[in-house]
């Protein structure tokens, strides 16, 4: 039962993700220009990252990595 209640614990802040990224794009539009290629990497460190974390089952490590994963790409989207 605890595992279940972590897990949608995580999900929802995986989905908070989503929001918070857009936002972050709204205010800050002269950054993402110069930074691209930046936040390129950052994705593809963090995407790997949290496959890491599931490989080795730490919930945090994971979730912590998709999170930092999907602000990014939703900064690059705006």
């Amino acid at each position: 039962m605890q595992e279940i209640i972590k897990l949608l614990i995580g999900i929802g802040v995986l989905a908070l993700g989503f929001p918070i990224g857009s936002y972050l794009a709204k205010i800050t539009k002269e950054e993402l220009k110069s930074g691209k290629r930046w936040f390129g990497i950052i994705i593809i460190v963090s995407l790997i990252g949290g496959v890491i974390g599931l490989i080795l089952e730490d919930d945090v490590l994971m979730f912590s990595f998709f999170f930092i994963a999907i602000v990014t790409s939703r900064s690059l989207k705006k």
